[in-house]
């Protein structure tokens, strides 16, 4: 027989939630019972420290003035007065002494007494202060120089003491020629004996040992920081006192090595969340050892990253302003240099560590240096930026760098470098990132799975762990909504700051060099603009085209902002844009090898306009395009040809009726009008695409295999058809996958054959056997005749 079996029951799931509760109430109570206590010991433990404090107060000497005098002192006092030669002295002397002789001195003044002799006495310091404001020495008179006396005090105030004193004068010269041998002898005193006695090789070597030595120490403090940066920060604040490296030999390099090495310190210690300062109630409350360690760590690396930051801005600022320091360690040309490692530090920072504090900061800063004269710096911040709203998941610090850049723009009266506004183009404000970087940033929890539940824990274990999880699952999906809204209602305020930059410079600077950049920004954006603006923007594009001034790219941009905003929320809008088809059908012969980054808008243009609106084109329109797409295809690049041929061939799988371009035989009446820009009435129908036949010899294999597919009406089976890879590729997708950027072949031209071709060798390498063997008995009956040429030679005739 078994064991026998318990009577006890076993708690139900219920009582357990009871019981843990009343063992939360019971642990809440015990932890305020500890902290009372150790509250009531605080409070004996500082009234012990005031009783102390107050005892030893009452135990110090008080000051001799305090004490009354005896009546023998006073008599002593008196016989004292009357000691004194009366006789030879003044009245008023005589007042002045007596009284002098009743206050305290400083002999009868205890020195441990703080405060002054006569407390209940005021002084009134003004004549104290007129008299200090007075220079020490006076200007010197012609033949005389006067020496200051201590003064004399009365009760009118202080009376100034001076003698005069008599100088002979020394000539002009004779006292410029001292001076400036005084300051020779202390220059060549204070200065080094290398730059006085040393060839220049010699202090080349000694700028190399000096540097060396340099070097050494901020390796050593480097070292040692990272190593442990909690209790070595006050190294952090020596390496920074080396960015006043005084030697001019290697002042320069010193200080470059120095912004770089503080950079990559500050990059490896900066903790992955942003300092607050501590409140009053934080400071005053007892914490632990090792939290108030970490807290005077945490204050010590904010106040050194600050003043780290503030020297490489008063760097830039030298440079700009052209400031030159006292101590003329570094010259002016070295400034440029010192202003781009100071620059590209701060971009770095930027990158790095855009979660810690004063990243506004370096914003502030970097953003006006991205329309800097010189180019290099200009660039350098321009991809800061640009690299930072790539990785900007959350927006909010893309939102203030967009702030800054709009009251740039807006104080220098839209006078700033295109490249300033063609850094908003990488704003990661597009709703097919939405999810994505949602799901980047979300925190990653890892719940487990059945079969390690039932493995590594209990039934009852379960059933808790089952219930935590679910309302970690409620916590996480409320989170992400938060995050979701928030970084929505981010984008939607950046996204209002840049298109109020792009409609000011619409509408007040039309003829300035931004608005290329305004157009490709508007083409960028077009999806998100707001339904309200379609009818003015649409308006003014179309007066920009018209009027001439823009170039290929530029009109092109017009065009696809347009069609991106038709194929959205502006397709209930009732517009036709017959103007914009004719403008991109007059552009196209326009383009050229030399052009060929506009074949990417043109692609996606045609994309727009033909493919996603084949209800709303008609088929004259169509063929045309496909027509004049065909002769453009010829004079371009060969990843140009490709997109092209590809954008052709969605073009006629959306329009069947297209073959018509494959046949000879005339459609209609009229002439085929390439020159014509109305891609209604050219009569594209009564020509054909004699330009497949041509592309079938091109030097592109893949070329030649869209041309191929093409002449025979674009199949989607048989042996004209495309392979896989191909045919589910998107005309810009080809594009960029046949690049010819790096001017290489691409796919690159099979080399030649290895096998060598037989050599023909006369008289052993026959095809036939017989004919061989034949030779070869030729050969070997042939003796050598000497031939004769005296001897007499008759003809003979054959007779029948």
């Amino acid at each position: 027989m078994g064991p026998p079996r318990t009577k006890k029951r076993r708690p139900t799931f219920r009582r357990l939630l009871k019981t843990s509760g009343v063992k939360l109430e019971n642990k809440l109570k015990n932890r305020q019972l500890k902290q009372d206590n150790v509250a009531k010991k605080q409070r004996k433990e500082q009234k012990r420290l005031r009783q102390a404090v107050k005892g030893a107060a009452l135990q110090t000497p008080r000051p001799l003035e305090t004490y009354r005098k005896r009546p023998e002192e006073e008599e002593e006092e008196e016989e004292f007065l009357e000691s004194l030669p009366t006789d030879m002295m003044e009245e008023d002397d005589l007042q002045r002494m007596t009284a002098m002789a009743r206050q305290a001195s400083f002999i009868t003044r205890d020195l441990s007494s703080c405060g002054p002799v006569h407390g209940g006495k005021r002084r009134s310091t003004d004549v104290v202060r007129s008299y200090e404001k007075v220079p020490r020495k006076m200007a010197r008179m012609e033949d005389k120089e006067v020496i200051h006396l201590l003064p004399i005090k009365d009760k009118s105030g202080v009376i100034p003491q001076s003698v005069e004193r008599v100088v002979e004068q020394k000539p002009e010269e004779e006292e410029e020629e001292d001076t400036v041998e005084e300051a020779d002898q202390e220059e060549n005193e204070g200065a080094p004996p290398s730059s006085v006695e040393l060839t220049p090789e010699q202090r080349e070597q000694l700028r190399l040992i000096k540097l060396t030595e340099r070097k050494r120490r901020i390796a050593n403090l480097g070292s040692t920081i990272i190593s442990d940066p909690i209790n070595n920060m006050k190294c952090v604040k020596e390496l920074r006192g080396m960015l006043m490296e005084a030697d001019p030999s290697v002042a320069v390099s010193v200080r470059k090595l120095v912004m770089v090495s503080l950079m990559e310190i500050f990059k490896d210690i900066a903790p992955t969340y942003r300092v607050r300062p501590l409140t009053p109630a934080e400071k005053s409350t007892k914490v632990k050892k090792e939290t108030q360690q970490l807290r005077e760590f945490e204050e010590g690396l904010v106040s050194q990253y600050k003043f780290f930051l503030e020297d490489l801005e008063q760097i830039i600022k030298d440079w700009k302003q052209k400031k030159k320091k006292r101590s003329q360690a570094v010259g002016f040309q070295a400034y440029r240099g010192l202003a781009e490692v100071a620059v590209r530090c701060l971009c770095e920072l930027l990158l790095a560590l855009p979660h810690f504090n004063f990243h506004n900061n370096i914003i502030v800063v970097l953003v006006p240096l991205m329309n800097d004269a010189t180019k290099k710096v200009s660039d350098m911040c321009c991809d800061a930026i640009r690299k930072f709203f790539h990785q900007d998941k959350v927006g909010g610090a893309s939102l203030a760098i967009v702030r800054v850049i709009s009251g740039l723009v807006k104080s220098l009266n839209y006078n700033v470098r295109p490249e300033v506004l063609r850094t908003l183009l990488s704003l990661r404000i597009k709703d097919v990132e939405m999810k994505r970087d949602l799901e980047s940033t979300a925190p990653n929890k890892k719940f487990m799975t059945y079969k390690e539940k039932k493995t590594n824990l209990s039934r009852m274990q379960r059933k808790w762990k089952k219930a935590e999880e679910k309302l970690e699952k409620e916590l996480l999906e409320a989170e992400a909504s938060e995050s979701k809204e928030k970084k929505i209602k981010l984008h939607t305020e950046t996204l209002n700051i840049v298109f109020l930059v792009y409609f000011r410079i619409l509408k007040k600077a039309q003829k300035s060099v931004l608005l290329p950049a305004v157009l490709e920004g508007l083409a960028n954006f077009a999806h998100l603009i707001n339904l309200e603006f379609f009818d003015d923007l649409l308006n003014v594009l179309e007066n920009l085209i018209q009027s001439g001034d823009l170039t290929n790219r530029e009109s092109l941009h017009c065009i696809q902002t347009v069609f991106i905003i038709l194929s959205g929320q502006g397709d209930a809008l009732s517009i036709d844009p017959l103007n914009f088809y004719s403008q991109l059908y007059k552009i196209l012969l326009r383009l050229h090898s030399g052009a060929d980054n506009d074949i990417i808008i043109v692609l996606r243009c045609l994309d727009a306009m033909l493919t996603r609106r084949r209800k709303q084109v008609s088929l004259q329109r169509v063929m045309a395009f496909i027509k004049r797409l065909s002769t453009l295809s010829v004079h371009v690049l060969p990843n140009a040809s490709v997109g092209i041929l590809a954008a052709n061939r969605a073009t006629m799988h959306s329009f069947p009726k297209c073959d018509f371009l494959l046949d000879n035989e005339i459609q209609g009446s009229g002439f085929y009008l390439p020159e014509l820009d109305e891609p209604e009435h050219c009569n594209a129908q009564n020509t054909a695409l004699w330009e497949l036949h041509m592309l079938q010899r091109h030097f592109h294999p893949v070329v030649r295999q869209f041309a191929v597919h093409l002449s025979h009406g674009a199949p989607s089976e048989g042996s004209s058809s495309l392979s896989v890879e191909l045919s589910r590729r998107s005309p810009l997708d080809l594009y960029e996958d046949y690049s010819v950027k790096d001017m290489t072949f691409n796919p690159p031209v099979a080399p030649p054959s290895s096998k060598r071709k037989d050599r023909f060798v006369v008289g052993e390498t026959l095809l036939d056997g017989e004919l061989q063997k034949r030779v070869n008995s030729i050969l070997k009956a042939v003796v050598d005749i000497q031939a004769d040429f005296t001897a007499t030679y008759t003809h003979t005739t054959a007779q029948p």
